[in-house]
């Protein structure tokens, strides 16, 4: 307890020289119940001024007052938790990770009640069912999902066509590929390995949870060393040394080498998508027919999005969801009618900020069932050039993409460990075993067990 009111005080400091608090006083739930305070996740500048453009139409309908706060998603926790100690949390925290959501509700810093009587409002019909699994605990609605990103598998059907091999949805399709495929200049996938970046991690969840691997059980349990996951440390291991390219392989360097026409396949989020069509300048496709075709990768390149390994019961993906928080001391009604209007009048223009990243898992209303999933079709995906999604990619590509939302699990969600998520994020114990084993310097067995041993660690810190 010493130690949390010292980084509470310390944060609260922080705050004040941030400019995010004018005052260490409790004003959350008084003062003017038209007026609410809004953090946003999505704190680059432009949507920022995306989001602006929508709290100015929000407060044209309403009446209701909103002062919009950016903040970054990697202090989130320190700033929540000194708004909390000074009284001075905000109503309504916008995109919020899985992990955050649920570390937010752990603290006892929401207020599930509106975000369920949201969620009814809308219409919980309109709602990707394993969305609100998602962000549920137990009956308790912790956050309104809002929209989410997806892990992927991306192939050069190209390549795959003239080797007649079969789309890669399987450990065993997934491995014969990489080994047919993997001679000369071309490797046969490109994959991470890099100890010090959550995308490691990311990358081997995908995999793991197509397995059936889990970083606990029910009861809290670490099972990161049971025969499932020791079976994906075997198969993410002999990918990396046997068909990757050598030595540490980075977020940056997988794509490049999958655009350079290098690697068969490479294992990335769904922000690859406009990437692939050659519409942000500082990550071009470079491959010798890209030079002059932009997007001809993208039109060569194939999309998994849930894959199964031989231990899993059925296709599973890795994703990030984020949604709508409603803290405990929020003007209740006011916030509740900005969350609903963030997911039915500005729900567009939000999730068609960035597309590409951005799923959305309300499809429409009860009244157009298919509403939104028409619109995201038609949203306009790129940094540096726009074009819509449905101009790169085919209908089949697309439904796929979405529909993938329906299959994504997390480690550590559904079981009430978002705390032990966001610790394993911090501490990269996974990233680090997986960095050993394709370093040569431990078995398949051993990097389960010394990855097992450091979260284990992690979680008795906890408490």
């Amino acid at each position: 307890m010493a130690r949390l009111t010292r980084v509470l005080s310390i944060a609260c400091a922080l705050l004040f020289t941030a400019g995010l608090l004018t005052s260490c006083g409790n004003d959350s739930a008084s003062g003017d119940q038209r007026s609410i305070t809004v953090w946003s996740l999505e704190n680059v500048s432009g949507r920022l001024e995306t989001t602006r453009e929508i709290l100015k139409k929000f407060t044209a309908d309403t009446g209701i007052e909103v002062k919009l706060v950016g903040v970054d998603e990697a202090q989130l926790s320190q700033l929540v938790m000194s708004a909390a100690a000074a009284g001075k949390l905000p109503d309504v925290i916008g995109a919020v990770p899985l992990a955050a959501i649920q570390q937010l509700s752990s603290n006892g810093l929401l207020n599930p009640d509106v975000a369920g009587q949201a969620v009814d409002a809308l219409g919980e019909s309109t709602f990707n069912p394993r969305a609100l699994e998602l962000t549920r605990n137990g009956d308790q609605q912790l956050a309104v999902p809002s929209d989410g990103w997806t892990q992927l598998l991306f192939y050069r059907k190209d390549l795959f066509a003239a080797a007649g091999l079969p789309a890669p949805t399987t450990y065993q399709a997934i491995e014969t590929a990489a080994r047919t495929l993997d001679k000369g200049q071309l490797e046969g996938i490109a994959l991470a390995t890099d100890p010090a970046d959550p995308f490691t991690q990311q990358s081997f969840e995908h995999l793991a949870l197509a397995n059936g691997c889990q970083l606990v059980d029910a009861e809290g349990n670490v099972t990161l060393d049971s025969p499932a996951c020791r079976n994906t440390f075997r198969f993410y291991g002999d990918l990396a040394t046997k068909y990757s390219a050598a030595g540490t392989q980075t977020v940056d360097s997988t794509r490049a080498s999958y655009f350079a026409g290098k690697s068969a396949m490479v294992v990335w989020s769904s922000f690859l998508l406009d990437e692939l069509a050659g519409l942000r300048d500082d990550a071009l496709p470079s491959c010798e027919r890209c030079e002059n075709d932009k997007s001809w990768l993208a039109r060569n390149t194939g999309v998994v999005t849930a894959v199964q390994g031989p231990d899993g019961k059925e296709p599973a993906q890795f994703g990030e969801l984020t949604g709508w928080t409603v803290t405990k001391t929020a003007k209740a009604d006011a916030s509740r009618q900005f969350v609903e209007y963030m997911l039915d009048q500005g729900y567009e223009q939000w999730f068609g900020m960035a597309a590409e990243g951005k799923f959305p898992v309300r499809r429409g209303t009860t009244a157009d069932p298919d509403k939104f999933d028409r619109a995201w079709d038609r949203a306009d995906i790129g940094v540096d050039a726009r074009k819509p999604l449905a101009a790169i990619y085919p209908a089949p590509v697309i439904a796929e993409l979405r529909d993938g939302l329906g299959k994504m699990q997390r480690w550590g969600i559904t079981e009430g460990q978002g705390t032990l998520v966001g610790a394993t994020l911090g501490e990269l114990p996974v990233p680090k075993a997986i960095s050993a084993l394709a370093g040569g310097q431990v078995t398949a067995d051993e990097a389960a067990k010394q990855a097992a041993d450091d979260v284990t660690a992690i979680e008795d810190t906890l408490g």
